[in-house]
């Protein structure tokens, strides 16, 4: 195997330049504190304050889009900017679920070092504490107009959880954000409405709003007594309350001048986010997208319906990229193009059966949403965090192919460096500023990563370098062949990366001194 390069070592500040390890054939890739993370070059001209616009897709996997290898998903807009920007191959989300990388992309902290952040139900609090430093918060004190648009699903209201019939605080206008339209939750779970900065939007008070995760009433609808009624069914677990012919996960009456339509939600966020655009041409912004596409249930609109061979699943992947599509336009017929920054990237890795019968599997044929790699949403293998992840900016980045590790979690530092805001001391702490990753294509990107899973079961991935470790407590994981299928795993897996990206072959007993210090220092970081 060829030899490694030696590296200063420092993990922690009490760590710092102690340990530098070198095996006879091998030494790891070294190890640095995110104090010596890569910062911006200080020989590079100060570049102007960008607009910036992060495009969330949900599920998206990193095969899924033909700038990424698919051949039979025809995906022209995120293909374009990707020829256009950086297309990363080593762009990363935080975590293998929903929740817990939207958590850490706006707070910069890993999910894992805060309890409950894993996948939110319908009634969670929010799971952002009052006061937290955010993404939106920093460009907001730089003076930037700032909205998150989409799925939010990070909790909404006090310790008691959301009043859906008055004022929803603590939400996005408490961390940031100047205004939002939102899902609260996500589409499999109800309530299907909008929250219009921080009330329900179009609540009849004399039709209130009720959500619990119990049965209403004996004969309360729900997908397991009127199936029937189904236009998607259920294949597990979405089978409470009927919305639109959909089944979901929880219960809830009232409300019906306010709920939505599963096939407008494109359209409805587009239509907003084009509309703020234009509303704030004249000052820097910050839009944070997050569509619903390619979440369950797979209800894409009309127009779309059957517009590839792959079913719903499919058909969702093209809507995702007609709404980016739609959203770069309104930059060039305001002419904000050149100077807006758009980070394409994902919540977490596919999943094809994820609670309903959408042919998701059966329609499938030979496209293959995690490319290279093994594993999906719900595991720390590579398929479940590592996808898609473009950046574009006319003005100033040069289009390239990058394989620098780059993480979600990265998003606040890196973004307050180019918009020329001030992190607070201890805010965003696992996050690194890698302005210069962006703007100098010799500048490196992070030297480790820490990702994890939903948060619950003990599942870490560690990635130093070639080396990839992943640490299972529960000694099982889902997903890892795209079926949700439980496999057995030992509690320590090592693979390399350059050698094995499809992490086939374990190596802790063939290099068990390399493995003792992946073990030590993912112990580390997550202490």
């Amino acid at each position: 195997m060829p030899t490694e390069p030696t590296e200063r070592i420092s993990f922690l500040p009490a760590l710092v330049a102690i340990l530098t390890v070198c095996l006879p054939t091998i030494c790891l890739s070294t190890h640095r504190t995110l104090g010596d993370e890569p910062t911006r070059a200080k020989s590079l001209p100060t570049p102007p304050r960008p607009n910036v616009i992060v495009f969330l897709a949900d599920d998206l996997g990193y095969g899924d889009v033909g700038s990424y290898g698919a051949k039979s998903i025809p995906t022209p807009n995120i293909d374009r900017l990707a020829s256009e920007g950086i297309r990363f191959t080593s762009g990363y989300c935080s975590a293998s679920t929903c929740t817990p990388t939207r958590y850490s992309l706006l707070t910069g902290r890993y999910a894992f070092r805060q309890k409950g952040t894993g996948v939110a139900p319908p009634n969670s609090p929010s799971i952002i504490p009052a006061g937290t430093t955010t993404l939106a918060s920093l460009l907001k004190s730089a003076g930037y107009k700032t909205a998150v648009i989409g799925k939010w699903h990070l909790g909404l209201g006090g310790p008691k959880g959301p009043d859906w019939n008055g004022t929803l605080r603590p939400g996005p206008l408490d961390f940031g954000f100047d205004h939002c339209l939102l899902m609260p939750t996500t589409n499999d779970r109800v309530p299907q409405v909008f929250v219009h900065d921080d009330r329900v939007l179009g609540l009849d008070p004399a039709d209130p709003l009720w959500v619990g995760d119990t049965k209403p009433t004996e004969d309360h609808p729900t997908g397991i007594t009127h199936r029937d009624q189904l236009k998607m069914n259920w294949s597990h677990g979405h089978n409470a309350t009927i919305h639109n012919g959909v089944s979901r996960i929880g219960f809830y009456t009232g409300g019906h001048q306010a709920r939505f339509r599963d096939e407008d939600l494109s359209d409805h966020w587009v239509r907003e986010a084009n509309q703020w655009i234009r509303d704030h041409r004249e000052s820097p912004f910050f839009l944070y997208f997050c569509s619903h596409a390619i979440h369950v249930p797979r209800i894409v609109h009309e127009r779309f319906a059957g517009a590839t061979a792959h079913g719903p699943r499919g058909d969702a992947i093209v809507e995702l990229d007609w709404s980016l599509g739609e959203l770069i336009k309104t930059l060039k017929e305001c002419n904000l193009d050149e100077n807006t920054l758009v980070l394409l990237c994902s919540d977490n890795g596919p999943v094809l059966d994820d609670g309903y019968e959408d042919r998701a599997i059966e329609a499938l044929g030979d496209h293959d949403p995690n490319g290279p790699f093994k594993g999906g949403k719900y595991n720390v293998f590579e398929g479940g965090v590592r996808t898609p992840m473009i950046a574009r900016w006319p003005a100033k980045i040069t289009p390239r192919v990058s394989d620098e590790v780059i993480c979600t979690v990265d998003y606040p530092r890196t973004l307050a460096a180019l918009a020329g805001a001030v992190v607070p001391e201890n805010a965003c702490s696992d996050s690194v500023d890698l302005s210069t990753l962006l703007l100098d294509p010799s500048a490196k990107g992070r030297s480790h990563l820490v990702v994890q899973d939903n948060g619950q079961s003990g599942s870490f991935g560690y990635r130093e370098g070639r080396w990839k470790l992943i640490r299972s407590d529960s000694g099982r994981a889902s997903n890892l062949e795209l079926r949700l299928t439980p496999t057995k795993l030992p509690k320590y897996q090592l693979f390399d990366l350059d050698a094995d990206p499809g992490e086939t072959t374990n190596l802790v007993d063939s290099h068990p001194q390399i493995a003792e210090q992946m073990v030590q220092r993912l112990q580390e970081a997550i202490e």
